[in-house]
């Protein structure tokens, strides 16, 4: 799933970047509430993660702008404040879910998971050919075959399954797994595809990742016209 976090705490982002990704989430982080409100705009994100005290605009003012727009991406929110009044404010602007600074890691997790269960978005396995990612344990397998993938290569194998023949350019790669403030250059997505062709042919998959010149990466099917 792709998460997006708007939280002005550099060091609670990224450790909430490090929760999702463990489990297999792409992420992207925001530090104002101004650059959230136009990332949940103008990108497919599943769930917003929204931080209540934000410069520019705060975590009520970017719920109630992306409801008044019609906007359903559900949204988590996050605060210090855990006045009654705070949280029936929260719920009020358009938030799913309001969950109170300091909060444990299972308790994180639990509402996310309810949010894309909710809608209808929690999928355990994703397919192309006869190739299979499985979402909770991160393995690829393809028949009787099986072989685990590391953080980035679990995210890139999940976004090349997810669009199968559509190409994925080298820049959306790095803006949905490194994130825009990553050092990350053409060369790493380049590294990890490498990667992922040595594992597909490890396990005789029948699918391929194709290089599209000045397009990105797609998959195709050996054999399949």
């Amino acid at each position: 799933m792709n998460i997006l976090i708007v939280e002005d705490e550099v060091l609670l982002a990224s450790s909430l970047k490090e929760i999702f990704e463990e489990c297999g989430h792409s992420t992207i982080c925001a530090y104002d509430g101004m650059e959230g409100l136009e990332l949940a705009r103008s990108s497919h994100f599943d769930i917003l993660v929204l931080d209540l005290m934000l410069p520019k605009l705060n975590g009520f003012q970017v719920a109630r702008t992306l409801r008044k727009e019609k906007n359903g991406l559900p949204i988590l929110m996050l605060t210090a404040k855990s006045d009654i009044l705070d949280r029936v404010e929260g719920l009020d602007s358009g938030a799913d879910y309001y969950l109170t600074k300091p909060f444990d890691r299972r308790e994180l997790l639990a509402c996310v998971n309810a949010l894309l269960r909710r809608q209808g978005k929690e999928v355990n396995q994703i397919s192309y050919g006869n190739t299979t990612l499985d979402i909770d344990s991160g393995e690829l397998i393809s028949g009787e075959n099986s072989i685990r993938l590391s953080s980035k290569e679990f995210q890139m194998m999940r976004l090349l399954l997810k669009e199968g023949k559509n190409n994925i350019s080298k820049n959306l790669f790095l803006e949905k797994i490194w994130g825009y403030d990553s050092d990350a250059t053409e060369n790493n997505v380049e590294v990890y595809i490498g990667f992922l062709r040595k594992k597909l042919k490890i396990l005789s998959s029948d699918i391929s990742i194709i290089a599209s010149r000045g397009l990105g990466y797609h998959l195709e099917i050996r054999g399949e016209k």
